[in-house]
């Protein structure tokens, strides 16, 4: 009975131990496992873009004029050499005086009206004076003739004459010009329906220098226009191109011939493109954020078909992804997997129910998947998003497997 008494307090004791043993057993962390697999990989930079047609036409009024309202709209097809616009050189209405102005327009009349009264009197006195001066001119010459007066009196006649002649000539240029002044002062008096609505000279036809189709009207409404003044813009609707603004530190990655895939452009399927040219000029832009940027304009030409992408316009939205680097057959893991070691990159293999971890070597990055170039098989078992709880040896569980 002695000794079975011992086997059971053994027993309790052993059964102790392991509860202890048991209870103080580091549990497993759950985390994530990803497999290392190959499969096609690409290196994109991805930014937003916009279609625009390749060459616009703006038309511009050719000379000053009062432009008739254009009937074009938006969408219309014209025609090389079609008049696609409508300018009589002249305005054709007068403008409509308020209280002010027609108070200062006939005060302006009224001066002019008594210049011109103030010439017309000097005018008079002035003839009177000519017409005494050609009568004591001829007196002078019979007297000098005779001997009866000295030759320097006939020479004194001739220049009061020729003084007289000169102020008459100058006063009749100076009421000429009154005149003038009066009718341009009345003019301005003038009302709308004193004037003619349309001038006599002819039309200005603008033509259209290109077949295509109307992309904006820049005037609608008829009215008076400068030369210069822009009227309409025409180009081919079906001749598009991609301007991307990409940030300078990408836009040095990229060269013409760059392939470009356009994606979330409204379509079923992504079109196909290749950059054209490259702006060499940076501009600064303000991000979202708030943070300037340096980008550049890259020029992209659509590949694909065009009944592929017949429902774009100029203006639409696109997404532009530019191929840096693609395979077909590439050994990846998942990015998320890689932390820093020693100047290189690790990643924790699963092996059976511990983490090891071990270093490799990594090519191309598209910030979801990383190229394995060696320390990883296909099929190896990798843990995602390791945090400071995982370490070389620690017991993992999967949270999930794929």
């Amino acid at each position: 009975m002695k000794w079975k008494r011992w086997v059971g307090i053994a027993v309790v004791a052993v059964g102790v131990v392991a509860l202890v043993v048991w209870g103080f057993r580091p549990s497993p962390i759950a985390v994530e496992i990803a497999r290392v697999a190959r499969g096609p990989m690409r290196v994109t930079i991805e930014e937003e873009g916009k279609t625009r047609v390749k060459d616009r036409f703006v038309v511009h009024a050719p000379v000053a004029g009062y432009a008739r309202r254009i009937s074009l709209e938006v969408g219309d097809t014209v025609r090389a050499g079609q008049v696609v616009a409508l300018l009589d050189p002249q305005p054709q209405r007068a403008a409509v005086l308020d209280h002010r102005t027609r108070a200062e327009a006939q005060a302006r009349v009224e001066r002019a009206q008594a210049a011109l009264l103030e010439s017309q009197s000097r005018i008079g006195a002035t003839r009177a004076d000519a017409s005494y001066w050609e009568g004591q001119l001829a007196r002078v010459q019979r007297l000098v003739q005779s001997g009866d007066l000295p030759a320097e009196q006939l020479e004194r006649a001739r220049t009061e004459k020729r003084r007289v002649d000169a102020t008459l000539e100058a006063l009749e240029s100076a009421v000429a010009v009154a005149e003038a002044e009066v009718a341009a002062a009345r003019a301005t008096l003038l009302e709308p329906a004193d004037t003619e609505i349309r001038p006599k000279g002819d039309l200005v036809r603008v033509i259209s220098p290109v077949a295509g189709r109307v992309l904006s009207v820049v005037r609608k409404s008829e009215g008076p226009v400068q030369p210069g003044d822009p009227l309409l813009e025409l180009g081919n609707a079906r001749s598009l191109e991609i301007a991307v603004e990409v940030l300078s530190a990408d836009a040095v990655k990229l060269h013409p011939g760059t392939a470009v895939v356009l994606e979330r452009w409204g379509g079923e399927q992504p079109l196909e493109g290749v950059v054209r040219s490259i702006e060499p000029t940076a501009f600064t832009k303000v991000s979202a954020l708030g943070v300037e940027e340096q980008r550049v304009r890259v020029i992209a030409d659509i590949g694909s078909p065009e009944e592929h992408w017949s429902r774009l316009g100029d203006g639409y939205r696109v997404e532009a992804s530019f191929v840096l680097w693609q395979e077909e057959q590439v050994l990846q893991a998942p990015a998320s997997a890689l932390f820093r070691v020693n100047g290189g990159w690790a990643v924790f293999v699963r092996e059976g129910e511990h983490a090891k971890r071990r270093e490799v070597t990594i090519g191309q990055r598209n910030g979801l998947s990383a190229q394995v170039l060696d320390g990883l098989g296909e099929g190896d078992e990798i843990v995602r998003h390791p945090d400071d709880t995982v370490e070389d040896g620690t017991l993992i569980t999967p949270r999930e497997l794929r």
